[in-house]
């Protein structure tokens, strides 16, 4: 159903025109000012169901310990800078550099910034929508048209100038609903930010170790080198004295080639590594380098236990999945809205002319209306749509609680690792310590005439095994470290999402300042030195 008029005044002063023009306009501009701080107060009835986050009955404490984690829960909570604990000045700076220039976190800041624009552009559909136009035409008609009329002027000109509004009031909260979905979605994409950011933490940090560890390895392979060089001249003399036979000499060759190999084959995956961290730092591999050590040493710390009640706020996936399930509760509301009338206003109107004499209100037109619209059958279509936003809704709560348990799985797996391979580093150092004695011990017997070639060789690879095991052993217990204060959030919490009234990028009268919206969450973006990270032979951080 729809109503509407349109009318052409004429004969009218051409001084009296002017004077209801401006009157007309003072009034639409007033009826602006009236109307827009209304809409966000327009009555409304929400259709969208009453929404909870879904409640979790979990245990009381957590079935794992670990060696770095309190015995005792703790209301303390992760620093945002939690590598620091390692107390390691090299890591510290790499985390510094890939946090300032990585592309792919900044990528996810802009994706943050988009989804608040997508919100605004949805909120803008409830404002009445105001605008302008002009419009000028020459028509000449052919004189041997067919069918053309006989009084029909060959020439018309035209002129025209006009103005269009309407307005669509929400009545069933579809359009505020809307605006909802796409609020959840940026807070959505905040949470993706933080898992993102805690993500490439925990890779640089987890990357860095097993470099270490290599680091290590190439040290050990490096001095049991050195080690089975001086055992193959010793054996070569022998040989040449006669003491010894050509196969204590192969023996020993093929121990010294065996090693280099394996050394080898450390250096080329220490290459690997450092390249990768490389690109996490946004520089090229060519002009990265991190300089060897030879010791990996475990660190010495602890953090504080949370229970797992406390989980959900700490972990962004989490957070994010459950804005995921409040978008969906808000689609309901729009699937609902559906099936109740659609309401709309309309006014349009100008001035025309044959010629560019638009002062007259003699010249003037205008248009009001207002639409009503119901859909009374379309097939079901209404129905299955408002049934999948139920079942999209409960798709969205099974996955919500899969990402919670995947969450718990994630924490008791590296409360065990760490707690076991703690356990094990410190058996391995007892290993070591065993198996150096036996090697020494061999070695004498050996220059002694009391042991053969086979039962050195059978010593020294057992030491070689034992310390790269150890090292290894290490490694892999400072990555699980790494891994148990990423699956407890790492120092993240909910309310490090931006609130709802800070999404909104900028006013709805605003005009300047537009490039990037004010930071939001501790989320920024580099709008006006972007291109500063195109340097890839120099870290942004010194």
């Amino acid at each position: 159903m729809t109503f509407s008029r349109r009318r052409r005044k004429r004969c009218v002063p051409v001084g009296q025109a002017r004077t209801r023009r401006v009157t007309v306009l003072a009034g639409t501009s007033l009826l602006l000012a009236l109307i827009l701080p209304a809409c966000n107060t327009f009555p409304a009835v929400d259709l969208s169901p009453p929404y909870e986050p879904a409640q979790f009955v979990v245990p009381a404490s957590w079935h794992g310990s670990s060696p770095f984690v309190e015995a005792k829960p703790s209301d303390g909570e992760l620093r945002q800078d939690w590598w620091k604990l390692f107390k390691d000045p090299v890591l510290d700076k790499l985390e510094a550099q890939a946090l300032a220039a990585n592309p792919d976190l900044q990528a996810a800041a802009e994706r943050f910034v988009q989804a608040r624009d997508v919100m605004m552009k949805a909120r803008s559909q409830y404002f009445p929508r105001v605008g302008l136009g002009f419009d000028a035409t020459d028509n000449r008609q052919s004189l041997h048209r067919l069918f053309r009329p006989p009084d029909s002027p060959l020439e018309e000109s035209s002129v025209a100038s006009s103005g269009i509004a309407s307005w669509e009031p929400d009545f069933w909260s579809a359009l505020r609903n809307a605006t909802r979905v796409e609020l959840y979605r940026a807070e959505e994409r905040a949470a993706d930010f933080g898992l993102a950011r805690l993500s490439l933490q925990a890779e640089v940090a987890a990357n860095y170790f097993a470099l270490r560890g290599l680091d290590a390895q190439d040290a050990i392979y490096t001095q049991s080198i050195a080690l089975y060089t001086q055992s193959l001249e010793l054996v070569n003399a022998q040989f040449i004295g006669q003491i010894t036979s050509a196969l204590d000499v192969a023996r020993v060759e093929s121990l010294l080639f065996s090693t280099e190999t394996r050394r080898a084959q450390i250096q080329g995956q220490r290459q690997v590594l450092e390249q990768a961290i490389a690109i996490l730092l946004n520089m090229a591999p060519a002009a990265f380098k991190i300089a060897p050590v030879d010791d990996l040493k475990v660190a010495t710390f602890t953090i504080p236990q949370t229970l797992p009640s406390t989980l959900l706020e700490r972990r962004p996936d989490i957070a994010a999945m459950e804005r995921r399930m409040a978008q969906a509760n808000r689609t309901i509301g729009i699937a609902r809205a559906a099936f109740y009338p659609n309401v709309s206003f309309r006014l349009g109107g100008g001035f025309e002319d044959e010629a560019f004499n638009l002062f007259s209100l003699a010249n003037s037109f205008w248009s009001y209306g207002s639409g009503v619209s119901l859909p009374l059958f379309q097939g079901g279509y209404r129905r299955a749509q408002l049934q999948q936003s139920w079942s999209a809704y409960r798709e969205t709560e099974d996955r919500y609680r899969s990402t919670v348990l995947n969450a718990f799985r994630e924490v008791e797996n590296n409360l065990s690792l760490t707690n076991r391979l703690t356990l094990a580093a410190n058996r391995q150092d007892a290993a070591v310590g065993a198996t150096l004695k036996t090697q020494d011990l061999t070695v004498e017997l050996y220059q002694g005439g009391l042991a053969s070639s086979l039962e050195l060789i059978y010593a020294q690879v057992a030491m070689l095994t034992a310390r790269i095991e150890s090292v290894q052993i290490k490694a892999e217990l400072l990555r699980a470290s790494v891994a148990l204060i990423r699956s407890l959030g790492g120092g993240w919490n909910r309310q490090q999402l931006p609130t709802d009234e800070q999404i909104q990028p900028f006013g709805t009268f605003q005009y300047t300042n537009l490039d990037k919206p004010v930071p939001a969450g501790g989320i920024d973006v580099n709008a006006e030195t972007n291109w500063a990270n195109n340097d890839l032979s120099k870290p942004a951080v010194r």
